[in-house]
């Protein structure tokens, strides 16, 4: 039995379980939507925990909700905020962000039209929503009346700040203030409250994220990406947390800490609550369902105003996308949005070469290929290897060949001779699957940092590939793909098994049917990939000779 064969027939069989698994996911009926229209939406999701109520990690069951909170919502208005990155709508309920679009990322299906992150419809609920809790105080159902603009980001100008004013109630004015900055998807969300009244103010701040739990489209890849709540603290680290959890009641992270921040992470893009590294307020992180299919996460933070002052208290949100230079400087943990699978380790440094070939290239499409080769060259000692064993068993094909005929009906005496063979011709049968079997990890690690990398998205390289994190809209680089399995695979010696024999003749024709729907960056490297080891193969089968003893390699 080929040895090789069987290693290299069985990694092939689990990487096309896995993507099948991950095919019937990401093309599973989507949960039914909730019949609710959207103001409907809005009440359902509305309700935050009073001061007084603690939620824990395994279930997060909202309290009581503060007066008034159920009454039917007032009509509202919003305005449209217009800056270098963002196009935002604010509502006048809650002073909460209802609608957000980037304006430097297109839509998924429609590239004339900006990628919606936040919303507000019939088709997507997902906001961002703010609130203070204590007596008297604005929650997000409270009504804010909207200062005069502008609402625009002026040429010459790095800031603009929108301002709303709630009703002074028992002796307490409160200022709800966004401010967007020029290049930068960090918004800071504040108060400004002031405290009339003969006794301290102490009260509570939440700053949460409300969304359905639909999986936003991410294009043709058959590779689902996690999308949903995440938290992190110094002590607990990164923590994931799946709507399915949350919906069963078996979520569980750490929910108290005096750092961390909390984020919904979807493919490519995220928005999320990141207080300032010199805040040790101590917060509490919930996350619970409010409705069918709907959601929350998001945390709680205390103040106190003096008598007679004034107090500002804040969140910076992130909204935008996964781009590692960004999210390193935003909070510490942050860049672990990005979601490289259980090969972070391995990922986070081929991202790291990957991008500095873009800087030095400044194509991704060449970066991946710069990537590949440096791959190739990294591997190339244990590639020489496996690619020497491949020659020498087919030099002794036709022996293994004679020895099946001979002892074909007598399987253990079979294997006893052809262990004889390869103790005699100085071959290890293992040869040539281990350094295969050293490199998947590094090729797993590699598939996931091109297929979670922002940077790829609707990134060109040339002529026909106009999208990196598409599919080739002309099935060109799959077929050639195929095509360089399909040499390949003559290169190797044939299996002496006729069944695994026709299994590697069919194997191209499957991973190019695969490969059809596959991003293009990620089908640009397998075809440079596959070119480098047909180049290779070919020296070294050169190099051995048909027939003759083998030459050494360097």
């Amino acid at each position: 039995m080929d040895n090789k064969r069987l290693v290299l027939l069985a990694v092939f069989s689990f990487s096309l379980l896995m993507l099948w698994e991950a095919w019937q996911k990401q093309h599973a009926p989507p949960p039914v939507p909730s019949t609710a229209s959207s103001q409907s939406v809005t009440q359902s999701s509305g309700a935050v925990p009073t001061a007084s109520t603690t939620l824990n990690s395994a279930s997060a069951t909202a309290g009581a909700p503060p007066t008034g909170i159920n009454a039917p919502a007032v009509a509202s208005t919003k305005v449209q905020v217009k800056t270098d990155l963002f196009v935002a709508d604010i509502s006048s309920m809650g002073g909460d962000l209802i609608g957000l679009s980037l304006v430097n990322h297109k839509a998924t299906d429609d590239k004339t039209k900006n990628f919606v992150l936040l919303e507000d419809s019939t088709e997507h609920f997902y906001q961002a929503q703010t609130g203070l809790l204590g007596d008297g105080l604005p929650n997000h159902k409270a009504e804010f009346t909207l200062a005069p603009g502008p609402y625009e980001l002026q040429p010459g100008s790095d800031t603009l700040q929108v301002r709303l004013e709630a009703p002074e109630t028992n002796g307490l004015k409160v200022s709800k203030i966004y401010t967007f900055h020029r290049g930068n998807y960090l918004i800071d969300v504040g108060y400004e409250i002031t405290n009339k009244q003969q006794t301290p103010l102490m009260g509570e701040a939440y700053y949460q994220l409300a969304r359905d739990g639909k999986i936003p489209p991410v294009g043709l890849t058959t590779v689902s990406t996690f999308t949903g709540p995440a938290v992190y603290t110094d002590e607990a680290k990164f923590q994931k947390i799946s709507f399915t959890d949350i919906e069963k009641g078996k979520a569980k992270f750490a929910n108290k800490a005096n750092n961390g921040w909390l984020a919904i992470v979807q493919h490519y893009f995220v928005a999320g609550w990141v207080p300032k590294a010199d805040d040790k307020t101590e917060r509490t992180f919930y996350a619970d369902k409010t409705g069918d299919n709907l959601f929350r996460a998001g945390m709680k933070l205390p103040f106190t105003v003096a008598p007679g002052q004034t107090a500002t208290i804040g969140v910076p949100f992130y909204a935008g996308p996964q781009e590692q230079a960004r999210l390193e400087k935003v909070a510490a943990g942050f860049d672990l949005v990005v979601d490289y699978g259980w090969l972070t380790l391995v990922a986070v440094p081929l991202y790291w070469v990957l991008d500095m070939f873009h800087s030095l290239v400044g194509n991704w499409g060449w970066a991946v290929i710069l990537l590949t080769v440096s791959i190739k060259l990294l591997f190339f000692p244990l590639s020489a290897a496996s690619y020497k064993s491949m020659a020498k068993m087919k030099l002794v094909a036709p022996k293994l060949a004679k020895l099946k005929e001979q002892y074909g009906s007598d399987r253990a005496r079979m294997n006893q001779e052809m262990m004889e063979l390869y103790k005699k011709e100085k071959i290890n049968p293992l040869g040539g699957c281990l350094p295969i079997v050293v490199q998947i990890p590094v090729f797993i690690a590699l598939y996931w940092v091109l297929l979670g990398s922002v940077e790829m998205r609707h990134a060109p390289w040339l002529l026909w590939i106009t999208d990196l994190s598409s599919k080739d809209p002309y099935y060109i680089l799959p077929l050639i793909m195929g095509a360089t399995m399909f040499i390949q695979t003559k290169l190797n010696p044939a299996p002496p098994d006729p069944i695994q024999a026709k299994v590697m003749l069919f194997m191209p024709i499957i991973f190019t049917g695969m490969f059809l729907f596959f991003p293009s960056g990620l089908v640009l490297y397998w075809v440079v990939n596959n070119t480098l080891s047909i180049a290779q193969q070919w020296q070294i089968t050169k190099m051995m000779g048909d027939g003759q003893k083998p030459k050494a390699i360097g």
